[in-house]
């Protein structure tokens, strides 16, 4: 369970164009700024509200975004 504000996981969007996913969470909640990831990158490991990082792979989304 999230502390953060507003949606903070979109289950529903795996599968989906990985820039349709990440402006999709940007209109469901606007505290937040969903960054695209490609398979395989690494990322910095710090939990912010404000942060959903979009795992895509061939340019959809496979993993569920999350906030952090």
């Amino acid at each position: 369970m999230s502390y953060c504000e507003g949606k903070s996981e979109w289950p529903e969007l795996v599968g989906v164009q990985g820039d349709m996913a990440a402006a999709t969470i940007e209109e469901e909640n606007p505290l937040v700024t969903a960054k695209i990831v490609k398979k395989g990158s690494f990322v910095i490991q710090d939990f912010r509200c404000d942060r959903v990082w979009v795992w895509v792979d061939g340019g959809r989304v496979y993993r569920v975004p999350r906030i952090g």
